[in-house]
């Protein structure tokens, strides 16, 4: 099986001068088509800042990501935003939902910035909604939904694009026990149906349905 994501001598400093922290500190790991991947750490271990790197969000100080190959630490601004939007899928605690969409506006959102022809987009949007059991939420707005229905339209949201790699910060982190189950039996449906997914946790309960844990503390990775 191919590397999907991989990483070699990652490292990321914050700061200038005197005060120079190192958040990453050379991190070299890959995950293979597949997979499903948590990262645990504890609050400042450095996890929420290697996301960033690999999401393109921020940008490493030393060292090289790739995505399917693709050397994503050479690439310009232009070029990482049709990737990150082309071939990344985003999951946050918080959602991030636009509150002036409805669900289905809201996960029919990267086809449409992709400009793909409405029927297909439609279509896409009725497949995932069904996967995801958001069908019936698909013209309500997210104040209305539980928690729980937010999490899954962001999920149909992150993968409405096929893309090579779903990554998910604290997914669970804002659900109470019974969406907290719900959502990581989803991620392990969508998993088991060939999506790759990179998930940073500091939950035990979430980190336990993934096929592979690595940890992180102090900027470093160890299995």
């Amino acid at each position: 099986m191919d590397a999907i994501l991989e990483l070699k001598n990652v490292t990321k400093y914050y700061g200038s001068g005197s005060v120079v922290t190192k958040a990453l500190d050379g991190i070299s790991f890959s995950v293979r088509k597949g997979e499903f991947t948590a990262i645990m750490g504890a609050s400042g271990s450095g996890k929420s800042t290697l996301l960033n790197v690999i999401s393109t969000i921020d940008r490493v100080s030393a060292g090289e990501i790739r995505v399917e190959g693709r050397l994503l630490t050479a690439m310009k601004e232009k070029e990482l935003s049709l990737f990150r939007r082309d071939r990344l899928g985003f999951i946050f605690q918080e959602y991030n939902l636009l509150d002036t969409l409805t669900i289905g506006e809201n996960i029919v959102l990267p086809l449409n910035l992709k400009k793909l022809p409405y029927e297909k987009s439609v279509q896409e949007l009725h497949s995932v909604a069904k996967t995801l059991d958001v069908t019936e939420q698909l013209d309500k707005f997210p104040h209305e939904l539980s928690g729980g229905q937010r999490q899954r339209a962001a999920c149909a949201r992150a993968i409405i694009t096929s893309p090579a790699l779903v990554l998910a910060d604290e997914p669970t982190g804002a659900l109470d026990s019974k969406a907290t189950d719900s959502l990581l039996g989803l991620f392990a449906s969508i998993n088991a149906e060939g999506q790759t997914i990179l998930m940073v946790t500091h939950s035990t309960k979430a980190a336990s349905h993934a096929k592979r844990v690595l940890f992180i503390k102090d900027g470093g990775i160890f299995s």
